[in-house]
């Protein structure tokens, strides 16, 4: 209150001077011809043309990705006999359609379907066609779900590259929150990152979001984030809210991330996730990265390894710190589990490791999880 108080002596001589100065331009333009008006319409008509070119990138985006953007409609499966057929719709969210080898399918969260049976689930398109899908796979530890589809015409979005974006990025968020179809919002990235958030009933494991404040309601769960070429750059999950509306807060899957996991659901029907194969001391903080000269908290300190593993080919040893894997500062490690968890099987990855004190630079292909050696 006293902040308010202590603002009125200046804001008193602020408004006289905006009533003044208001009532020197009405007495100008009173005074003006009407040529002169006519000219400064179209001065005005000049500069806003201007503005509108720019504005017109926006429309052109929404148009583009319009035809690719689907409503989702999904029907819990009755559970016991407490709901009857005829039960309203219990999730809605939103997907993208895209193209793989050919064939269509509809990315969104698998929050929105998790709940229904195949037949229960309605993929309504921007034309007002109703898809049906012939099969859904998901991944619980990252909360992807992809629909195969079948139709004629179908118009698949174009996926852009998540790693490069930056800090306030403009970007475009369209979905169906609260059942409004085909809504656009428009925002920028707010951060990059975000790990350890509670989302869910499930949870979400594995976690890399893009933050944004462009505005995500309920509904716009599986929505796709465009940038401003109208590409696809990431799948929209969750906000953090306490009225459970937009606060200016939306997490959204990158979607170099949501591909790593579509592409295998597509081929294998499961996801198959990586391993380095080591032990790590979760006691490593800030205390400890002192002690060893790091100006900062970051790293992963090893306590063993396992024998066969990438990380014994690579010659990586107890007490080394990992700071950096394929070129992500390494801040902890939950987050280098998360690194290794999303990176392909098989891949060849560049380790930073500071050794008794000493910086070097190690290579190692990381494996098959389902194939690690038993301790």
């Amino acid at each position: 209150m006293s902040g308010t108080l202590g603002l009125r002596p200046l804001l008193l001589p602020l408004a006289v001077a905006c009533v003044l100065c208001t009532a020197v331009v009405a007495d100008e333009l009173a005074d003006e011809t009407p040529a002169a008006r006519e000219t400064m319409f179209a001065e005005l008509a000049r500069d806003v043309a201007a503005l509108e070119q720019h504005g017109s990138i926006l429309k052109r985006v929404v148009r583009l990705v319009k035809p690719s953007v689907a409503h989702i409609e999904a029907k819990r499966d009755a559970e016991e006999g407490t709901r009857s057929r005829n039960s309203s719709i219990d999730e809605a969210g939103s997907g993208v359609l895209i193209e793989r080898r050919g064939k269509h399918y509809i990315l969104t969260n698998r929050h929105v379907v998790k709940y229904s049976t195949l037949e229960g689930i309605d993929v309504r398109l921007a034309d007002g066609r109703v898809l049906h899908p012939t099969q859904v796979w998901s991944d619980r530890a990252t909360d992807i779900a992809l629909l195969a589809v079948e139709g004629s015409k179908l118009v698949p979005a174009r996926l852009g590259d998540a790693q490069k974006l930056d800090i306030g990025d403009f970007v475009l968020a369209v979905g169906s929150p609260f059942g409004l179809s085909h809504s656009v919002t428009y925002g920028i990235i707010s951060a990059k990152g975000r790990r350890d958030l509670q989302l869910g009933d499930d949870g979400v494991i594995y976690q890399d979001f893009l933050q944004t404040d462009a505005a995500i309601n309920p509904g716009n769960s599986g929505g796709p984030l465009l940038n401003l070429r109208g590409e696809v750059v990431g799948i929209n999950t969750a906000i953090a809210s306490s009225s459970g509306g937009s606060e200016g807060i939306g997490f959204t899957i990158p979607i170099n991330m949501v591909m790593l996991i579509a592409d295998q659901l597509i081929e294998h029907g499961t996801v198959t996730r990586a391993y380095l194969g080591v032990r790590l001391d979760s006691a490593f903080g800030p205390e400890a990265a002192a002690k060893i000269g790091l100006t900062r908290p970051e790293g992963a300190r090893v306590t063993g390894i396992t024998k066969g593993s990438p990380a014994e080919a690579a010659q990586i040893q107890i007490g080394d710190i990992l700071l950096n894997y394929g070129g992500t500062r390494i801040e902890d490690d939950n987050h280098l589990i998360n690194l290794v968890s999303l990176t392909p099987v098989d891949k060849e990855v560049e380790l930073r490791v500071l050794r008794s004190g000493k910086p070097l630079t190690l290579k190692v292909r990381v494996a098959n999880r389902t194939e690690m050696p038993a301790e």
